[in-house]
């Protein structure tokens, strides 16, 4: 399937297209993608056939899969030869990681699509760059991890990175002084997965280092901090005093739908860009629920095409406050956290059992 790298979906306003102009715009790109995968991958075909969807009028219309599958079936919309990368997701001992097939096509438009994101957030100039994790992540790029890819493409997004933590998840305070001696006094990227951005801000004391000039982007799991009565204003309250950090942004995404990233607007909610979006369902019925009402997220998105990763059930609760304005378009959001018994897989929350 050829679809353009200026596909008008990615050349829109990345959060500026009233919600009814995008889903009037996604629901045929959709509608193509769901086609494209069912005629390319047997395996998707067989199961729309055991779904059986009728006519597809509308977003919640559309077949999902539940994101669990790509742990026990291997789902390609492209010939094996064509894979250039398989993304494996974050699992702690003893889970079986989803398997994300890639081609260059998709990895292409997963960059195209950060890029417009980050943007948004980051500005278009390429700022120094401090990454919460170790560098030893990045060792095997063909075999490449959640955690890994989200800490890679965030690299895209800056300059010059240095890691501070070491192999055994502890802060190199060597490593962090040197770059706050050379780039700490102008704006600079802050990235890393939540629960190690927490573990960061616990080895400091309040006003031990200043961080006041950077700008943290952080994703991933909150269980773990939830454990601890750690929400996101206490976290930011907490990274505020101690490091003097005021510019801070999280977002929502998944290894199974690359690229398309919720991101977290001044409200504080999260919001899907143009294209991509989220529908909320009843955890029993699986119907769709009204805004305000909490219920299991499905997330879809244009981003896939090398496997079919378009429509997919999540084990996420959340809850669309409102729609469009003030500020960014689109359905601003609240994820609440795992479905009860669901499995842990966000990248923090399954660095954080490891070291459990």
């Amino acid at each position: 399937m050829t679809i353009a790298d200026d596909d008008p979906l990615l050349a829109a306003p990345t959060f500026g297209v009233p919600q009814p102009e995008k889903e009037a715009a996604l629901l045929p790109a959709l509608i193509r993608l769901t086609e494209h995968h069912q005629r390319a991958c047997p395996t998707y075909r067989r199961m729309l056939e055991v779904l059986a969807p009728g006519p597809i009028t509308a977003l919640h219309e559309l077949p999902w899969l539940p994101v669990g599958l790509f742990k026990s079936h291997a789902l390609a919309s492209v010939p094996e030869a064509e894979i250039s990368t398989v993304l494996t997701s974050s699992g702690t001992t003893g889970q079986t990681p989803s398997r994300v097939f890639l081609d260059r096509h998709t990895a292409r438009r997963q960059t195209v699509a950060l890029a417009r994101i980050m943007t948004e957030v980051l500005g278009p100039r390429r700022l120094p760059m401090l990454i919460v994790d170790h560098a030893g992540l990045l060792q095997d790029r063909s075999q490449m991890s959640a955690r890994g890819a989200g800490v890679l493409g965030m690299m895209t997004f800056g300059a010059r990175p240095v890691f501070v933590l070491d192999r055994d998840m502890r802060l190199d305070r060597d490593a962090l002084a040197g770059f706050l001696a050379r780039h700490g006094n102008a704006p600079f990227l802050i990235f890393g997965f939540t629960y190690m951005v927490w573990q960061l801000v616990e080895a400091l004391a309040d006003g031990e280092v200043d961080l006041s000039r950077g700008i943290l982007v952080h994703t991933g799991g909150w269980k773990h901090l939830h454990d601890r009565a750690v929400d996101n204003t206490v976290f930011k309250a907490t990274l505020r005093r101690r490091t003097g950090l005021e510019r801070v942004s999280s977002f929502y995404g998944m290894a199974e739908q690359v690229g398309s990233v919720f991101v977290e607007d001044a409200d504080g909610y999260l919001v899907p860009p143009a294209f991509a979006d989220v529908i909320v369902r009843d955890p029993i019925t699986l119907a769709p629920v009204p805004t305000g009402t909490v219920g299991v997220l499905q997330v879809v998105s244009v981003i896939p095409t090398s496997y079919p990763g378009h429509s997919l059930l999540t084990e996420d609760l959340g809850v669309v406050h409102h729609v469009d304005g003030p500020g960014w378009c689109g359905k601003k959001l609240t994820v609440l956290g795992r479905i009860p018994r669901a499995e842990l897989r966000g990248c923090s929350d399954t660095a954080a059992a490891e070291r459990a």
